[in-house]
């Protein structure tokens, strides 16, 4: 299995997340959790570089494992602000205000600026319904699929979509072959 990576605005979101839900003493006992080498890796990301997929899944266990109760669910919060985050800021171009199916058929580029491998699809299932399946992604954890559900729904709150669900159909740290996620709104 190649080296697979994620972008360095995903680990800094999450760091966010836990500066501004516990300040730095949450920040400095979920560090605390991890490797000096990664401690180190993360005291100095840079949001557009690349960095391996374990780093931000050890990060996202020590989260977990500090603030979150043990509870992966937790990361749907982290969703929602990175979302509000990246979307309000440097990815506010990803937005279609107005018209969520337009936002989400922006699906597959949108996958490719967070993740280097796998691949996103958009499927339109109705007016206001849609699924998203991410397939050949060669790594994978449950806190980032709860991610994924919490920032797709915070997205499609941004766009103008009332009253969002996102459910997480098929999972691959589940055991699925795909993630698969049904998205809908009012």
């Amino acid at each position: 299995m190649t080296s697979v990576r994620i972008k360095g605005s995903v680990l800094k979101s999450r760091l966010a997340f836990v500066q501004d839900l516990a300040q730095e003493a949450g920040v400095a006992r979920v560090l605390g959790r991890l490797a000096p080498a990664q401690q180190a890796e993360l005291k100095g990301l840079l949001a557009t570089k690349w960095y391996p997929f374990t780093l931000g899944r050890d990060l996202d266990e020590a989260i977990v494992a500090e603030l979150g109760r043990g509870q992966s669910s937790f990361f749907e919060k982290l969703g929602v602000a990175s979302a509000e985050k990246n979307l309000t800021g440097v990815h506010k171009e990803f937005l279609v205000a107005g018209n969520p199916h337009a936002f989400l058929e922006r699906t597959p580029m949108i996958y490719s600026f967070y993740y280097d491998k796998g691949r996103r699809e958009y499927q339109k299932v109705g007016p206001s319904e849609a699924v998203l399946t991410t397939h050949d992604a060669e790594t994978f954890s449950v806190p980032d699929c709860a991610t994924v559900v919490g920032w797709h729904r915070r997205a499609l709150e941004m766009c103008g979509a009332r009253s969002p669900r996102v459910v997480e159909e098929e999972c691959r740290a589940r055991g699925g072959h795909v993630c698969r996620y049904r998205l809908s709104w009012s």
